[in-house]
């Protein structure tokens, strides 16, 4: 009799299944705090790349037997994966449920063990991320690769997209990993790199607002740049990026118009060797953001309506894969 009470005294100390689990659950939660990190968003898998993470969306209707596009979306300096793939402010993901691609969210740099406030070492710019010489083009690389070892992914369709210090880099991925990414688009943020000889051809869009406080349209650092003015650099202008682009990809020296109107226009350059283009658009108003997107940062200058930066750019990359 003693024995049997004993063993029922065992088995009420005994955790269930259910209690271990939810005992499981708290530990990994008050280990994520520690570490300063956040849970991954609804919809968003996450990859840890060279101790960075990488979150990916992928496609309403994703087909594993099918490979599948992929675009790369560099967020901001000072941003952060979280706040790139937030589609209020930039509704990436709901493009590429539209458009059938597979989406990832890299984070840059950041001291911050949840990742936010980071940057990208573009070349000139930005921060910590330039001022320790981050191979950040190495990132992207295995960024790329470590997703197309998980999903089902058409290396023939690799692209590369980003706002401000992203649109930098995306400029410095053309220049040094073109035989990865097929094109680049480039929202408010202009060539930073000292050299570029890309591998190939290389298809480029750059999308600017002409009263961009931050990166200045005619170029240098704005008003509304980094306070530590030592984290940036003298920005180069819209029209010297694009005339970089026409030489490097050889292409003719006057653009046609494509679209012209109320409050937004764009060219392309045609003759481009190996058949690639190089566009701009350009929206009068919107300040430095993302065009056609529903919300910007308090106290910012609300994106320009004339235009949808989505809809652009994957236009332009399904263009480029053709």
């Amino acid at each position: 009799m003693r024995g049997l009470l004993l063993a029922l005294a065992l088995v009420t100390l005994l955790p269930t299944a259910q209690a271990k689990g939810a005992l499981r659950e708290r530990i990994n939660a008050r280990m994520e705090q520690r570490r300063g990190g956040n849970a991954s968003p609804a919809g968003l898998q996450e990859l840890h790349v060279q101790g960075r993470k990488v979150l990916v969306h992928l496609p309403a209707g994703y087909d594993a037997g099918r490979p599948a596009p992929l675009v790369l979306a560099f967020h901001g300096g000072g941003g952060w994966a979280e706040y790139m793939a937030d589609d209020e402010k930039y509704g990436l993901q709901k493009k590429a449920d539209e458009a059938g691609f597979v989406i990832a969210f890299p984070n840059g740099y950041s001291k911050l063990p949840g990742g936010k406030f980071a940057t990208w070492n573009a070349g000139g710019c930005c921060g910590d991320a330039r001022d320790r010489q981050l191979d950040d083009v190495a990132f992207a690389r295995a960024a790329v690769a470590a997703i197309q070892d998980r999903y089902r992914i058409d290396g023939s369709r690799v692209f590369a997209t980003g706002m401000s210090n992203g649109g930098m880099m995306s400029h410095r991925l053309a220049c040094e990993a073109a035989d990865v990414f097929r094109a680049v688009a480039s929202v408010a943020g202009t060539d930073a790199t000292a050299s570029c000889t890309p591998s190939r051809p290389i298809a480029v869009l750059h999308i600017h607002a002409k009263d961009d406080d931050h990166v200045l349209f005619n170029g240098g650092a704005g008003a509304g740049a980094f306070r530590d003015e030592s984290k940036v650099m003298n920005f180069v202008s819209v029209p010297e990026t694009m005339s970089r682009w026409v030489q490097r990809d050889h292409c003719a020296a006057q653009p046609q118009r494509t679209l012209d109107k109320a409050g937004a226009y764009c060219e392309a350059y045609s003759g481009c060797n190996g058949g690639v283009s190089v566009q701009l658009c350009v929206t009068e108003t919107g300040g430095h953001s993302w065009p056609g997107a529903p919300s910007v940062r308090r106290g910012k200058e609300a994106a320009s309506q004339a235009l949808d930066a989505n809809d652009v750019i994957w236009r332009f990359f399904e263009q480029a894969a053709r």
